[in-house]
């Protein structure tokens, strides 16, 4: 058995905080809190308050402010903590509290609320470019945002295609990708530049583009990319018009700020039976090789893994550091030679010196050591938020021993996230 309370409010429809029901107030409240609680709102059809006056249902008589029943059922721990936030809402009507005895609790997870539309999430009014401009200055204004695609419009400000980073270097002709190239040296920028700078727009870029009206639901827009595999669709409003941008970035930050604390709930004996974790998604092809191993070795590993990512574990399989195409440039970064032997992935012959310099470095010498890690047992939902806030896009899993399990990305996330949700429709 659970121990829980049931708190009531009984309040009328007239009633309102701030100029909100007070039914809406103490809703969007209680949902603020991410705890293990349940509200319900029942509407009477007749009563009387403690004014006198009565409330009717009747037809021959026209119905007003009928009255208002809210009930929150909530383990008894959480209850105080409730308690304490409702009495300023309710500015009419009567507070009481009771005991619950609850022989369960199961709790579905729901990866993002379903009532969410597209315009409450997405980037409102982002940069945009047209077809005639140079493609250099679609690449300057993708370097100076945290979004890897830029939406091109016509003269009337309606989406014709889409720059993304991958139309850079598979069309443009870009040696690196773009967070790479503002860590490169000036020359190899410039270079870069002037290259793109003889291109159009309209020759890179992808089309025709595939929009979402702002007003259609998340998940509507979701299953698109997951069907289209595409990391963001540009919003258009009611007259087909640009009106925001929709990533997976914004889909993973709404998905941080709606979910819950899921241990805390498995913590009261709240049983979660859908809850995923990143244990039943994680890719475990990515590669993982001793410290001793030359870095020659790992160049091509990089460039042609999707993964971009290497994993350097010790003899017992536990992680030691991993090495991103990053890391590599920060390696070159003094050495011209070097910087071109990565550009062009290793393709050119090598000075002897360079040769020999790639043998002898190894994995140990330099991959990162403070990545940060998840255990397989951590929900998906635990994996977004630490993503997100440490602006990742790769996810480093381990066991309960420190071994390295494989990684987890943000099209694995967003996949299993929400392909949970549509099961549970």
């Amino acid at each position: 058995m659970l121990d829980y309370k049931t708190i009531e409010i009984f309040t009328n429809e007239e009633a309102r905080h701030q100029g909100r029901p007070i039914a809406d107030a103490v809703i969007q409240y209680v949902r603020g809190l991410k705890i293990a609680a349940r509200c319900m709102v029942f509407r009477g059809i007749a009563g009387c308050d403690e004014s006198g006056e009565v409330a009717t249902g009747r037809l021959e008589v026209l119905s007003f402010n009928l009255p208002i029943r809210i009930a929150i059922v909530l383990p008894a721990a959480a209850a105080d903590q409730v308690l304490a936030g409702l009495d300023p809402l309710v500015g009419s009507g009567i507070i009481a509290v009771h005991d619950l005895t609850v022989v369960s609790h199961k709790a579905a997870t729901a990866f993002f609320p379903r009532q969410l539309a597209v315009r409450d999430v997405m980037t409102a009014s982002p940069a945009s470019i047209t077809a005639e401009r140079p493609a250099s200055e679609a690449a300057r204004l993708l370097l100076s945002s945290i979004f890897t695609g830029l939406p091109v419009v016509d003269g009337k400000g309606c989406p014709v295609g889409v720059v993304t980073q991958g139309d850079l270097i598979g069309r443009g002709g870009l040696p690196l990708r773009l967070g790479l190239l503002t860590e490169s040296a000036r020359a190899g920028i410039d270079a870069a530049m002037a290259a793109l700078a003889r291109r159009r727009v309209e020759e890179i870029m992808t089309a025709p583009a595939v929009t979402i009206d702002s007003d259609r639901p998340l998940a509507e827009a979701v299953e698109l990319m997951l069907a289209r595999q595409l990391k963001r669709l540009p919003v258009v409003d009611k007259i087909g018009h640009l009106a925001g941008m929709l990533s997976r970035l914004d889909i993973f930050k709404t998905v941080m700020r709606e979910a819950p604390d899921w241990n805390a709930f498995r913590a009261q004996n709240i049983a979660v039976p859908d809850l995923r974790t990143v244990g039943d998604i994680l890719r475990r092809d990515t590669l993982a090789v001793p410290a001793d191993t030359p870095i020659d070795r790992l160049i091509p590993a990089i460039n042609t893994n999707d993964l971009q990512r290497v994993a350097v574990v010790d003899a017992d399989g536990k992680l030691l550091g991993m090495i991103a195409d990053s890391d590599l440039l920060g390696y070159f970064k003094p050495d011209p030679e070097g910087l071109h032997a990565l550009f062009s992935r290793l393709a050119l012959p090598l000075g002897k010196d360079l040769a020999h310099r790639l043998a002898n470095t190894t994995a140990g010498e330099i991959m990162r050591t403070d990545h940060p890690t998840v255990r397989e047992t951590v929900a998906i939902e635990e994996a977004i938020r630490l993503m997100i806030e440490q602006r990742l896009k790769r996810l480093p899993v381990v066991d309960d021993n420190g071994r390295f399990q494989g990684m987890v990305s943000r099209d694995s996330l967003l996949r299993t996230g929400f392909g949970q949700m549509r099961h549970r429709v």
